[in-house]
């Protein structure tokens, strides 16, 4: 499990360098949206790489500029992966992982990804 858990941590890391220092924007390495590519129009995660790219380099403006649901849906998921992996469970934890998975909230949460996919594909959508 140590092994598991240190290959994931040098994982994460490598691709924190990765996005860090280089620009998907400048380098072909980077794997483009097939299904931009297929329709010539964008998903809900175009922009996802070169919004992590800006984030790495605190340029926040950019980030949200090129995919604004990948930048509000950090806090829930850094969220839901500090409930995940805690040892300690409080009654008040358990409430609020409860509340952050509940079909409900899948669904709000699915509700708005296919809005966001709509909206940005609009002719008057900049986003």
């Amino acid at each position: 499990m140590l092994f598991k858990r240190a290959l994931v941590l040098l994982a994460l890391l490598f691709f924190v360098f990765l996005y860090k220092f280089y620009s998907p924007v400048d380098y072909s390495f980077f794997p483009k949206c097939p299904f931009l590519s297929l329709t010539g129009y964008k998903c809900p995660g175009c922009g996802s790489q070169r919004a992590i790219h800006h984030l790495l380099n605190f340029e926040f403006n950019l980030a949200i500029s090129q995919n604004l649901l990948l930048v509000f849906s950090i806090p829930y998921l850094l969220t839901g992966f500090f409930l995940e992996n805690i040892n300690y469970q409080s009654e008040k934890l358990i409430f609020i992982r409860k509340l952050l998975f509940s079909k409900k909230t899948i669904y709000i949460i699915l509700s708005l990804i296919l809005a966001y996919w709509l909206i940005r594909n609009l002719s008057f959508c900049n986003c």
